[in-house]
């Protein structure tokens, strides 16, 4: 990027890390999502813990500045940093729950960061990070060598340095860093471990930008289903493959391998105990960094799944075909829903009665009425003599819906969908209308059943009536389709 005139004066007025700087609330944004998100690694954070410790901060801060410091509300703050005329945190709701939760934008993260390296620093170690760079550029160079002779002699030199290494330490010369050359590397590990935590962040964040990209596709997808899935795939794919996604895909596979998670924490308590990084007094976190590090891979992770999420639940949309009407009306809700997004119209938008409480008098409430004992003769019973048929007891109709449950099952084996009509025809009707609502039933029951209220089908069964002659019934009633 060129830092020329145009380019820094629309970063001033866009990027939410510059307003966060230019913010005459900047001090207290800073410091309080500094030590609420980044100090301890938090990734998401409910509106009512957030806004909780904002009041805590906020009190302070009147304590000490007067009470017409930070006049509003704690919400009404986190709220305001989290519109698109700031940027610097990101509310959204968790699927099944209807509380808001907040999470850190990379911009914010960044301009935190860059906020912690102004001040004056007791060291500043040059060594490690020129041995680093030095590293870098010899497995660069030795990593793109096509020459096979040249890879074997390079091979070989390090093997005789390593030879002529162990050599000195049988000897009892035995090569140490000092106190300076520990404190240079410790301090540039730390560095490089928080910005892997803030890359990390920017990675989700690239992702999270490309699932709401997909969503609002499908809210105004026209077209056909395979055209769009080739459109997001080969998006997604183009993340995956970049040189951020790969770099990223290798980084966990690396550190998914428990064989490197039992070697950092052994490498990180070696360390910790050594004299010159215990003066340094470094952060108990660090500890457990290489956790930090898997927590934050999980949430990208999880973004993904929901990506994946996404594209799978518009694949078993079937209800895109069966039900047109209700997928129009929600198809315009969204389209609205996104046009309005960018300008929210003004003033109140809808109006909700308030909310009281059912209150129930301890007087209202009847006084306890004790029941009535039935009185009971104390009569003999003498057998009747009436000539009653009793075949009437066994005329009773009773629908096997097993058998029927065993018809829909073996149906919906080489086919996705079936109507209530096919069924009958392949199969007809024993039983007359009780068979008929045994299948209804079971649609609303056992299976994922679909009416169509435009399209009205016939249903034709034998029957025979009180005469015992074979009579032919007809029920009309809208189409019904078992899914499987």
């Amino acid at each position: 990027m060129t830092l020329d005139f145009a380019t820094l004066d629309a970063l001033r007025t866009r990027h939410p890390a510059w307003r966060l700087l230019r913010s005459d609330h900047a001090p207290l944004v800073a410091s309080f999502l500094h030590r609420v998100f980044v100090v301890p690694n938090v990734r998401v954070m409910a509106a009512a813990d957030l806004s909780e410790a904002l009041e805590d901060e906020l009190y302070a801060l009147r304590l000490q500045l007067g009470e017409t410091a930070f006049p509003k509300p704690a919400l009404d703050y986190l709220n305001d940093w989290a519109s698109p005329d700031k940027g610097w945190l990101r509310k959204f709701y968790k699927p099944g729950t209807d509380e808001a939760q907040f999470d850190l934008t990379p911009a914010t993260e960044r301009a935190i960061a860059w906020l912690a390296q102004l001040s004056e620093r007791q060291f500043v170690g040059t060594e490690s990070r020129l041995l680093t760079l030095f590293d870098l550029l010899k497995q660069m160079s030795e990593g793109s060598e096509a020459d096979p002779a040249k890879r074997i002699a390079d091979l070989h030199k390090k093997r005789d340095e390593i030879d002529a290494e162990i050599a000195r330490v049988l000897t009892g010369d035995v090569p140490l860093l000092d106190d300076t050359a520990l404190k240079d590397r410790f301090q540039q590990f730390m560095q490089g471990a928080r910005e892997l935590l803030t890359d990390f962040r920017e990675v989700e964040h690239n992702f999270r930008q490309l699932d709401r990209r997909v969503r609002e596709r499908i809210a105004l997808w026209e077209g056909s289903k395979g055209a769009l899935l080739e459109d997001i795939m080969g998006e997604r794919d183009a993340i995956a493959d970049s040189d951020q996604g790969k770099s990223f895909r290798a980084f966990w596979d690396f550190l998914l391998s428990s064989r490197r998670q039992e070697e950092l924490t052994e490498l990180l308590e070696r360390v910790l105990q050594l004299p010159a990084v215990a003066a340094l007094q470094p952060d108990n976190r660090t500890r457990r960094v290489h956790y930090d590090w898997m927590e934050a891979g999980e949430h990208t992770q999880r973004t993904v799944a929901a990506l994946s999420q996404q594209l799978r639940r518009f694949l078993d949309d079937q209800a895109w075909l069966e039900n047109r009407r209700i997928m129009d009306i929600l198809h315009g809700i969204e389209s609205k829903a996104l046009a309005l997004r960018e300008a929210p119209p003004t003033g109140t938008v809808i109006e909700m009665a308030e909310s009281c409480a059912d209150i129930e008098l301890a007087m209202e409430r009847p006084l306890f009425t004790p029941p009535v004992k039935p009185v009971i003769a104390n009569l003999a019973l003498m057998a009747g003599e009436e000539d009653i048929d009793p075949s009437a007891l066994f005329d009773q109709v009773v629908v096997d819906k097993a058998r029927l449950t065993r018809h829909i099952r073996h149906a919906l084996q080489d086919r996705a969908q079936i109507t209530l009509r096919e069924l009958v025809t392949s199969q007809p009707l024993q039983q007359g209308l009780a068979e008929l609502v045994a299948y209804l039933q079971l649609g609303s029951d056992a299976f994922n059943a679909v009416v169509d209220e435009d399209t009205s089908e016939a249903i034709h069964w034998q029957a025979e009536d009180d005469r015992g002659e074979a009579v032919s019934r007809t029920a009309r009633l809208p189409r019904v389709i078992f899914m499987r």
